[in-house]
């Protein structure tokens, strides 16, 4: 038990730093880009079907249109952030590349001509697919209810995955949200529950308090 909650404490740790690392990055270039009228979202964010554009995918999340915009990309980039990463920095990171080409992409290929996108939004809409599919996939109790939970609270989201959407990329909303559930499949768990210890009980004994409460920590997801 001690050895798991040490370990979930460093993964939540890390991945606390992670996203306040990624946020001071992102207002950091925001001071820049307003100094310089955004011309750094016209020169890097993305526009379709232009094969020198693609590599603005990856530029693309870290650039804003206004204080507005940033700011109502923060809080859930945050959020959604931490809880994607809390479990384990490895698959974050590939889940966070798997969502940024996603959106990326979707714009690339979908959206009209001479249109820029740039934003962390279709990030946030990936994180968020991928948070609320995961517990369900890695059956992991703890991450379900988180899932739920962030489902329900923040459904009207998808809202802003539809054509009727206004004044906001909704395809590179849509190429976040359906790289996040790409993600969450992917990189689920895909082996056995390990059992529960049972060091204090003697073979052949019932379990004892202390592997009845690994256990259901175990059930819990913890």
């Amino acid at each position: 038990m001690a050895s798991t909650f040490a370990r979930l404490i460093s993964d939540s740790r890390r991945a606390l730093l992670t996203m306040l690392g990624a946020l001071a990055v992102i207002w950091a270039v925001q001071l820049v880009n307003w100094m310089d009228d955004y011309r750094l979202s016209y020169e890097y964010g993305v526009s379709s079907r232009r094969l020198d554009e693609l590599p603005e995918m990856f530029t693309m999340p870290f650039l804003h249109f206004g204080w507005e915009h940033i700011e109502a990309n923060s809080w859930p980039l945050f959020a959604f952030g931490f809880l994607a990463a809390y479990r384990g920095m490895r698959k974050f990171l590939w889940a966070t590349l798997l969502i940024t080409v996603a959106s990326g992409l979707t714009v690339w290929l979908c959206e009209r001509p001479n249109v820029v996108t740039a934003g962390a939004s279709g990030v946030v809409y990936g994180y968020f697919g991928y948070v609320v599919l995961r517990g369900l996939l890695d059956r992991n109790l703890l991450d379900a209810v988180i899932g739920v939970v962030i489902g329900a609270g923040y459904s009207y989201l998808l809202v802003g995955v539809l054509p009727t959407a206004q004044g906001v990329s909704w395809l590179g909303h849509l190429g976040g949200l359906v790289g996040g559930l790409a993600a969450a499949w992917l990189f689920r768990n895909r082996g056995p529950r390990p059992a529960a210890a049972t060091t204090d009980s003697a073979p052949g004994a019932a379990p004892g308090p202390r592997s009845a409460l690994l256990k259901e920590l175990d059930d819990l997801g913890l």
